[in-house]
């Protein structure tokens, strides 16, 4: 396959389109999988385990983030992977009709994660590797806005179309037309991206063969814990995440569950309807003006603004919770306000790893440890949040929410950030005579 590397297109005819391609699979296998398997008559306990351990995948793809250093481009790995995560989806279409269909589907699925985290790796590279320091400011609030275009094209379209599938025909037919159109939307995305997309070449390849790849590996690791300030930017990311691993978890449960629990007792359809589309839609707003906000300020005088943008509208379920109320324009003014605000300020944190963290010869390997670490910080959370909830009720527990974001904040007045946008700064100042 021959990729030309000139002319290269302008960033927004693909920067949205990739950001979507990445954002799909992802949102598939977190939220779509295990709304097919509670029609499909799975337990609840069964659905969240191996669900959950799909998304460990997520966590550990730095550890083959190296090893796509030694392809020629970023786009060809971009390529290969939305054909296979294609593919794949296709596969669990098929399977769901398989009398043992639940242990297949998990093991594709887990197909569709390994690729879906690959492509990850390459198409935050290819971004990264692409575009100006400035550029990836101004697109940061496209590449998040349209990752989460796919959330609103899944789990509010999508979602939609299933119960209306399910009303005609049998659960697992129904299930299998869904998957199955997710295959095609893969696979018409790889074949736009083959012209869409720039080389982004690798400049790092390791030599050597096998060896030399294993050697890069060390390389990358050593690299990457021996920048300055490196624990401290660890810890960062992970508080970053702190109220979100728990809000994204138990909020569609309070919204499912029943008023006698303390929920707002919402059927799956009306779920859909304001977390899916409203909220969305209030996501991908927020998300553009957050990047502008950023490129226009500098992330240094920004972030504390964006963590605060991305905290407080939590207030939102706080107040659901409190006023318990049954009108689903005033439950979606308010998960919009909520989901504008994480838009908003969630661009600090892409920002942050990719700027601050992932700056050096392996940019590619060091931003999907970044990531991989800023998706052990959502896992950690959401693990405990359950049982956090189920302590203090969901009134108290949305409060907690609230309170998880100081610690971040505090370590965002010490954690060392735009020690870059510094040294451009200083260099362009006119010498002292």
């Amino acid at each position: 396959m021959s990729i030309q590397e000139k002319p290269e297109h302008h960033p927004a005819l693909w920067v949205p389109t990739l950001y979507f391609a990445e954002g799909l699979p992802y949102f598939v296998v977190a939220t779509i999988a295990g709304l097919m398997y509670k029609s499909m008559g799975m337990a609840n306990d069964r659905i969240a385990l191996w669900t959950g351990m799909l998304g460990f995948v997520w966590v550990f793809k730095p550890l083959w983030s190296p090893f796509l250093e030694a392809a020629r481009s970023k786009k060809s790995i971009v390529l290969l992977f939305q054909f296979l995560g294609g593919a794949s989806l296709g596969l669990v279409a098929l399977a769901l009709h398989l009398p043992d269909y639940f242990a297949v589907s998990i093991a594709l699925l887990g197909l569709v994660a390994i690729a879906s985290a690959t492509h990850d790796i390459a198409a935050d590279g290819l971004y990264i590797a692409s575009l100006s320091s400035t550029q990836q400011a101004t697109y940061a609030g496209w590449q998040g806005g349209f990752y989460n275009v796919a959330r609103f094209f899944s789990l509010g379209g999508l979602v939609v179309l299933a119960g209306y599938f399910e009303k005609r025909m049998a659960v697992a037919q129904a299930w299998s037309l869904i998957f199955g159109m997710l295959g095609v939307s893969m696979v018409l995305l790889a074949v736009y991206h083959f012209w869409a997309l720039p080389a982004g070449r690798n400049v790092a390849r390791p030599a050597g063969g096998m060896r030399g790849v294993w050697l890069t590996l060390r390389d990358v690791i050593i690299d990457f814990f021996q920048k300055p300030g490196i624990w401290l930017a660890i810890a960062f990311i992970i508080l970053f995440r702190a109220g979100e691993g728990q809000i994204t978890t138990i909020g569609p449960l309070f919204l499912r569950a029943a008023r006698s629990e303390g929920g707002l007792g919402l059927a799956t359809a009306e779920v859909g309807a304001v977390y899916g589309t409203l909220a969305t839609v209030a996501f991908i707003a927020g998300s553009l003006l957050g990047g502008y906000f950023t490129a226009w300020r500098g992330l240094r005088r920004s972030m504390f603004f964006l963590i605060l943008a991305m905290n407080l509208p939590n207030l939102a379920y706080f107040f659901l919770s409190t006023a318990m109320p049954s009108s689903l324009g005033v439950i979606g003014a308010a998960l919009s306000l909520e989901m504008f605000g994480y838009g908003f300020g969630f661009v600090g944190l892409i920002l942050f790893i990719m700027q601050e963290v992932a700056v050096g010869k392996y940019q590619m390997a060091h931003y999907a440890l970044g990531t991989g670490i800023m998706q052990l910080g959502y896992v950690l959370f959401k693990m405990v949040s359950g049982v956090v909830q189920g302590a203090l009720g969901y009134q108290h527990f949305f409060l907690w929410v609230l309170v998880s974001a100081i610690p971040v904040l505090l370590l965002s007045r010490i954690v060392p950030i735009g020690r870059h946008e510094q040294a451009a700064e200083a260099a362009a100042q006119p010498a002292a005579v």
